[in-house]
């Protein structure tokens, strides 16, 4: 950083599992890390996190608050502000918050996260996270055995029904706003035993602070424990805008995302994504293994960044003052650790 701190050699923008792993795996390659959180996590009304391997059921604000020290204890920084906007500038890239400020990195991995679009269904969204879910792996096992009704918005409705069917055989395939099954669809509903109701669903019953049924708008009403539906998850908004980052749909049509290579890199020099920005239908886990993933590939690049100005400068190339002070500093270091440099052992 520099002296006035706003300068860093990553800014991570996100607080989440994807951006805090990030944070910690570059904090732990002695980076200069900011990670930036507007502390609104897409897992916040859940109950616990789930699958995530010895963390299983944690809350998701209790895991937030782990992983903001353990970044915090490796030298990274954590700070609480909204990125409201984003640019390319000489020598890395500006992010301006709602407060204001302006913050420069070289690199940026944006873990921002998704906004989610829910179908017009009255007492969908007060439910959410607790007995209207959307994933099996995350909340399977929390709705196991109940009566469960599937709300389809679109084809990927039926797919829903069959997967749920593993964790109860009580399950009931809403259509909705859906279009009708094809038939081998139908026959294979009908042979795990799965009731497909038709017309479009109004809203949610609630007995007692507990959901009881799914009301359609003919207003019949059936009896229901818990329902699962998928809201369009979009990826999208003026920080990306800015970047001029591309967005393309998620293969299975229920979402958008950043196109990225497998280490999360876009088409932008410098801006990697992680977590549910470039895999909306990531989990927790999944989700923190692409913030390490990116970190990982952030810090390579810079590595080479980093020994291309290097050898340029050993060959007498002309460099600016900030540039040859940054050599000097990683010569010293290399010097540190027992190397020449000219890159042998001393």
């Amino acid at each position: 950083m520099d002296d006035n701190g706003s300068h860093y050699d990553v800014l991570v923008v996100g607080g989440g599992a994807a951006g805090l792993s990030a944070g910690l795996t570059l904090a732990r390659a002695r980076r200069d890390v900011l990670v930036l959180d507007a502390g609104e996590p897409r897992n916040a009304p859940a109950e616990g996190v789930h699958g995530f391997l010895t963390r299983d059921g944690i809350a998701p604000a209790e895991l937030t608050a782990l992983g903001r020290e353990e970044v915090t204890r490796y030298g990274g920084q954590v700070r609480s502000g909204r990125a409201v906007s984003a640019r390319r500038t000489a020598g890395g890239f500006t992010v301006r918050t709602a407060d204001g400020d302006e913050l420069t990195a070289r690199r940026l991995i944006l873990a921002s996260g998704v906004a989610e679009e829910f179908p017009d269904v009255d007492g969908l969204r007060e439910r959410w996270g607790r007995d209207v879910v959307h994933c099996p792996y995350c909340h399977g096992w929390e709705v196991r055995d109940r009566a469960i009704g599937i709300l389809a918005t679109g084809p990927f409705g039926v797919h829903q029904a069959q997967m749920l069917r593993q964790w109860s055989d009580d399950v009931t395939l809403f259509l909705h706003t859906a279009p009708d099954p094809t038939d081998e669809e139908w026959e294979r509903l009908a042979a795990r035993g799965i009731a497909v109701v038709d017309g479009e669903v109004a809203g949610l019953e609630v007995t007692d602070d507990a959901l009881s049924g799914v009301r359609l708008a003919s207003g019949r009403v059936v009896a229901r424990e818990a329902v699962v539906v998928l809201p369009r998850a979009v990826a999208g908004g003026a920080l990306l805008d800015g970047l001029g980052l591309e967005i393309v749909e998620h293969p299975t049509g229920v979402a958008t995302q950043l196109d990225t290579d497998p280490t999360g890199r876009t088409a932008v020099p410098g801006v990697w994504a992680a977590g549910n920005l470039r895999d909306p239908m990531a989990t927790v886990v999944a989700s923190a293994a692409s913030g390490v993933t990116a970190a990982m590939a952030v810090n390579g690049d810079l590595i080479t960044s980093e020994t291309d100005r290097a050898v340029a400068l050993r060959r007498g190339d002309p460099f600016s003052a900030a540039s040859e002070a940054r050599v000097a500093a990683l010569v010293a270091g290399d010097r540190a650790h027992g190397l020449s440099a000219a890159g042998s052992r001393t």
